[in-house]
C-alpha cells in the first residue's frame, strides 16, 4: 500500500476513535476563547447567594474602570448601585456572562464600561460593535424596558497610539445606539484630553491606563444626568445597602 494511503488511513482511524476530543475547541463568534473568568464569575454569584441584591439598582458592568472604582458607593451615594466589573475583561466577555451577573439583578439601569481590551488585543471596531449589538439585544429580550448605557471608549496616555482605532469605534457606537430605543452612549472620549488635545495625566493613575479619583470624578460629571434621582425608597437605610459588594 503506498505510505500517503498509509497515513491516511491511520488518520480516519484515530479520527474515529476519538482522539482528537480532548484537544481544545475554537471559541465561537462572541464568546471568550477560555474561561479565564470564571472564578470571578462564581464570586460574583456566591455573593448574591449569600446577601442577594436588591433588584431594580443600577448596574455597572466591564473592564477594570469599574472593577478599580473602588470609591464607587461614596461617589454615588443615595443610589443602589451594584459593581460587576471584573480585570481585564472585553466586550465578548460581557455579553458571555450577561445571563449570569447582568439579568439575575433586574437592573433599572445597566451602565457599562468594554471594550478598550477588545482594541488593545487587535479586535477590529466591527467586530466589538458586534459584541455591543448582542449584548443589547439579549437585554432587551430578558429585560424589556431596562435602560441601557453604553460608555464610549476613553483615551489614557499609555494607549494613546490606539486613538484613532478607538474615535472610529465611538463613532460607529453612537450611530448605532441613535437607532435604539431605551439605549444612551455616554460620549467620554474629549472629557479627558487636555488644551493639547492629548490626554490629560492628571487623570490617571501610575499605569496611565486606569482612572484616578479625578478620571472618575470626570466620568461621574457627564454620567449623573443619566442616573436620575437617587433612589428615596433606601435613604433611610443607605449605609447597608450601598456598602453592599
Amino acid at each position: 500500500m503506498p505510505m500517503h494511503s498509509i497515513r491516511w488511513t491511520l488518520l480516519v482511524s484515530l479520527v474515529a476513535a476519538g482522539w482528537f476530543q480532548g484537544l481544545p475547541a475554537t471559541a465561537t463568534a462572541g464568546e471568550p476563547a477560555d474561561n479565564r473568568f470564571e472564578k470571578d464569575i462564581v464570586a460574583f454569584e456566591t455573593a448574591d447567594r449569600e446577601s442577594p441584591p436588591p433588584q431594580g439598582a443600577i448596574l455597572f458592568v466591564g473592564d477594570s474602570q469599574f472593577r478599580r472604582w473602588a470609591s464607587i458607593h461614596e461617589d454615588l451615594e443615595g443610589y443602589v448601585v451594584i459593581n460587576r466589573g471584573f480585570g481585564g475583561s472585553k466586550m465578548s466577555d460581557v455579553l458571555h456572562y450577561a445571563d449570569r451577573i447582568v439579568i439575575p439583578y433586574r437592573p433599572r439601569l445597566v451602565v457599562v464600561n468594554a471594550g478598550g481590551n477588545d482594541i488593545h488585543a487587535g479586535r477590529t471596531p466591527e467586530e466589538v460593535l458586534a459584541d455591543c449589538r448582542g449584548f443589547v439585544d439579549r437585554l432587551k429580550a430578558a429585560l424589556p424596558g431596562t435602560i441601557l448605557a453604553l460608555s464610549s471608549l476613553q483615551p489614557s496616555p499609555a494607549r494613546w497610539s490606539e486613538a484613532e482605532t478607538r474615535r472610529r469605534f465611538n463613532a460607529m457606537l453612537r450611530d448605532y445606539v441613535a437607532t435604539q430605543r431605551d439605549v444612551i452612549y455616554i460620549d467620554l472620549f474629549d472629557a479627558y484630553l487636555g488644551p493639547d488635545g492629548k490626554p490629560r495625566p492628571e487623570l490617571f493613575v501610575e499605569d496611565m491606563v486606569h482612572h484616578n479619583a479625578a478620571g472618575y470624578e470626570v466620568r461621574m460629571r457627564i454620567m449623573r444626568p443619566i442616573l436620575g434621582v437617587p433612589e428615596k425608597l433606601y435613604r433611610g437605610n443607605a449605609k447597608r445597602v450601598l456598602n453592599w459588594e
